[in-house]
């Protein structure tokens, strides 16, 4: 369906909107706990999906893959951590 420009006046005029982008840092911190969630369910599903037969370095599949969850669930962590660190000094540069 076509509308004629001549009769369609388009959207009327309204209040201005005005985007504030976000401050430096929020999206390290959503990155990063998102990871830090998600990374040990990710390596619990891969090992159970190994299964428990096949043992790699003396462990069973599902704690290796588990601890390797950990470590990266870490990792994550640790990004949100310098997310939280360059909010907090984003802001204090702001207020002075």
């Amino acid at each position: 369906m076509t509308t004629d420009p001549d009769l369609d006046p388009g959207p009327g005029e309204g209040r201005p909107i005005q985007l504030t982008p976000v401050p430096p840092g929020v999206w390290l911190v959503i990155l990063g706990s998102g990871v830090a969630v998600l990374a040990p369910l990710f390596g619990f599903l891969i090992g159970s999906l190994l299964g428990t037969g096949n043992r790699a370095l003396g462990m069973s599949p599902i704690f290796l893959f588990l601890f390797l969850g950990f470590l990266v669930a870490g990792g994550g962590l640790g990004l949100a951590l310098l997310g939280v660190r360059r909010i907090l000094r984003d802001r204090r540069t702001i207020t002075d």
